[in-house]
């Protein structure tokens, strides 16, 4: 119990610690902001993840483990399936499925889907400000296949390939991108890290013909754009379980993000699990201009074979408001 404490206290100053992190370190990296497309890809999946701050990789023992680390995909038995629903900022949807099959318990296998939209939109010019009767509308559509083998009883990887769409009004743009992730158990105690470097892919930009009027009334016709890296970003994390037994699982995680569009930045995570029944979760990230602090709640229950997971996530985003999520996973 003494240890607990000891670990427990230690958690809660790094949390303590976090806000002056933008204070005491430097804005190494900050000046690469807008620099990268596709910025869906950065919109984190499940809300367990989620309400933990986004500190996850190296937990990743659900089907979270397709958008935060594919090597997870070895960290459980069952085969798994996830559907989640993001009602996201300025009314845009954002919807997420995946599927996870365990060929045996050295080789498994993942698809997911996910799929941002926004209702059609007026169009509107400076020469018609109430709208010139056509309409628009924006998405995003990504596939991703994973495959994740364990290569010893402390050490797996996962490789995942992505295909990823985007179209607004007449423009469309498409990449493939790669997503490369290992885990690794130390064997003390209870600690585990997971490195995963995300979005790795060429430079993109839109196809298609954009037009519009100038200042003279005159249409002008614009068909060849600046290309942009996807948002690649580099993460590790480290996690531990504080207290483990029948009745109560309390778990800590911290991980360090190294983005290609933006400074470094440190995320927190707790989740404290009773009977396997129910969980409390919290979570901070650092060195977000509106987003910092997450909150979630899990509900699961075993029946005729199945386990059902109903998580929910609550994240702040200062100015912007708050966003809801929520996330329903069967494991059979």
């Amino acid at each position: 119990m003494n240890k607990f404490y000891f670990l427990t206290g230690i958690f809660l100053g790094m949390l303590s610690f976090a806000p002056l992190y933008a204070q005491l370190f430097p804005d190494l990296g900050g000046q690469r902001r807008g620099t990268s497309t596709a910025q869906f890809l950065k919109i984190g999946q499940g809300s367990r993840a989620l309400g933990m701050g986004e500190s996850f990789v190296a937990i990743a023992n659900d089907a979270e483990a397709l958008y935060w680390n594919p090597a997870g995909l070895n960290n459980f038995e069952q085969n798994s399936a996830i559907f989640s629903h993001t009602q996201w900022l300025v009314e845009v949807q954002l919807e997420f499925a995946g599927f996870i099959y365990h060929l045996n318990p050295t080789n498994s296998l993942g698809v997911a889907v996910t799929y941002l939209h926004t209702d059609e939109m007026k169009e509107t010019t400076k020469f018609q400000p109430l709208g010139t009767g056509r309409y628009f509308s924006y998405s995003d559509f990504l596939l991703s296949l994973t495959y994740a083998r364990r290569m010893t009883d402390k050490f797996s990887f996962g490789l995942s390939a992505k295909w990823m769409q985007e179209n607004i009004a007449e423009l469309t743009m498409q990449s493939l991108l790669f997503d490369l992730g290992i885990y690794y158990n130390t064997g003390w105690k209870t600690t585990r890290f997971g490195v995963v470097i995300s979005n790795f892919g060429n430079e993109m930009a839109p196809s298609g013909t954009l037009r519009y009027r100038n200042l003279e009334n005159e249409e002008v016709k614009v068909n060849s754009f600046q290309s942009f890296p996807p948002p690649i970003v580099f993460r590790i994390g480290l996690a531990a379980d504080f207290i483990s037994n029948e009745r109560h699982l309390l778990t800590g995680s911290v991980q360090l993000n190294h983005p290609n569009d933006n400074k470094e930045n440190l995320n927190f995570g707790l989740e404290y699990g009773w009977q396997k029944m129910v969980f409390l979760r919290a979570g901070l990230k650092t060195a977000q201009v509106e987003e910092d602090l997450s909150f979630g709640l899990g509900l699961q229950h075993s029946f005729a074979g199945f386990t059902f997971k109903l998580d929910y996530a609550y994240t702040n985003f200062g100015r912007l408001g708050y966003v809801n999520r929520f996330t329903a996973k069967i494991e059979f």
